[in-house]
């Protein structure tokens, strides 16, 4: 158990959302839902004129995460620019019971059903990126085309290709009780109390966690279902074609130097091959630590 919690922790470095010193509530307060549509889930905002493409954030992200990817876009897209209620200052509404990824990838497929939007793109970070999987694996040929910005559709899949749910769901439980009721702080306290000899894994876990904001049961049940949710069963479905980007590194001794052949068996059992894109330089926010490549592979996307 030790073993695989150290394996858990690197899994977060690698997959857990990080905004760094961004502010997350400016641009999802200002965002207003696109043409009445409403929901109790989630909001979204359109921009510009086009060939329509959704940005969805990850894990206590808002849309402030695509402010870039947004503007370079929107003089040639429509740009949905999607904020997961219960994130940054945005109300929690539905979200504040119950699933958070599933209900809202649901009410994606409403909004793309109802704004009479035709095979969009759709963009997914993190656990926006799982939100996406789940659109295109239910919306078949209503959806254009996917890209996955360093989501997996099991996250603990990127460190032990034989990790199961079973085997993260304890941790999993107990970081939501914790954030739940203590917040962040306890989730280190409540780790060492199971005897994990963690080390300074630990605290590069929590550290770049980094919440901003948001309504804290939201956070939780978030923090829940990225580390235990498999859409790998799920792949089959996608009938779209899928283009995966993440962040790697040269340095060997960085754990993203190991990282592409865990992206490609995670997304193996799609029927046809994804496309990988590897970004040299970033981490997990990827379209913000290499702005311009990460737009670059957005613009060969989009071809």
């Amino acid at each position: 158990m030790t073993r695989f919690l150290k394996m858990l922790a690197l899994a977060f470095v690698l997959s857990a959302s990080t905004l760094g010193g961004m502010g997350v509530g400016g641009a999802a307060s200002a965002a207003t839902s696109a043409r009445g549509f409403a929901s109790d889930r989630i909001v979204v905002e359109a921009r510009g004129e086009g060939a329509d493409v959704i940005l969805i954030p990850g894990l206590a992200s808002t849309s402030a995460v695509w402010a870039r990817t947004a503007q370079a876009l929107e003089g040639r897209y429509r740009v949905h620019l999607v904020t997961v209620r219960g994130f940054g200052d945005v109300s929690a509404g539905g979200n504040g019971e119950g699933l958070i990824g599933a209900p809202a990838a649901a009410e994606i497929r409403r909004y793309i059903a109802e704004q009479g939007l035709e095979r969009p793109a759709v963009i997914g970070h993190s656990m926006g990126g799982q939100i996406a999987l789940r659109v295109a694996a239910d919306a078949g040929p209503r959806v254009g085309r996917v890209m996955v910005v360093d989501a997996s559709p099991f996250f603990p899949s990127l460190i032990s290709s034989g990790a199961t749910a079973g085997d993260v769901e304890p941790l999993a439980r107990l970081a939501y009780q914790g954030l739940l009721l203590f917040g962040d702080e306890a989730l280190k306290t409540q780790a060492g109390a199971m005897g994990a000899d963690m080390g300074g894994a630990a605290d590069s876990l929590f550290s770049t966690l980094g919440w901003q904001g948001g309504d804290r049961r939201t956070l939780a049940q978030g923090l829940y279902e990225v580390m235990t949710v498999d859409l790998r069963a799920r792949l089959p479905a996608i009938t779209a074609p899928v283009t995966v980007v993440y962040g790697w590194s040269a340095d060997d001794r960085s754990p993203r130097s190991q990282i592409d052949a865990l992206f490609r068996a995670s997304y193996r059992s799609l029927r046809t091959p994804a496309a990988f894109e590897r970004i040299e330089g970033a981490e997990h926010m990827v379209m913000i630590d290499q702005p311009r490549r990460f737009q670059a592979a957005v613009e060969r996307f989009l071809r």
